[in-house]
């Protein structure tokens, strides 16, 4: 398991699609749903690691990616009006 779509793909197997819309929570509502499934012993410790590694990184890449943006648009707040006084 190398890619966030082996993850998909094992998720999938269990019967479980997620997209929410935004990268980031598909990423963590994923890491849920494999914490279920882990805690339930229907995937073993193995398996259950190197998807939360995968997970945790492309976590990482979305958390990095959010943050240049906001560095390019000098912190602007998604549209939100930010008061400055």
């Amino acid at each position: 398991m190398k890619t966030l779509y082996d993850v998909q793909q094992l998720l999938k197997n269990f019967g479980i699609f997620v997209y929410v819309g935004k990268r980031m929570w598909d990423i963590e509502l994923m890491a849920l749903e494999l914490d279920h499934l882990h805690k339930a012993q229907v995937i073993d410790n193995d398996t259950f690691a190197k998807a939360k590694l995968v997970l945790v990184h492309e976590h990482h890449i979305e958390e990095k990616r959010e943050q240049e943006k906001n560095d390019l648009f000098g912190g602007i707040n998604d549209g939100k009006k930010v008061d400055r006084s």
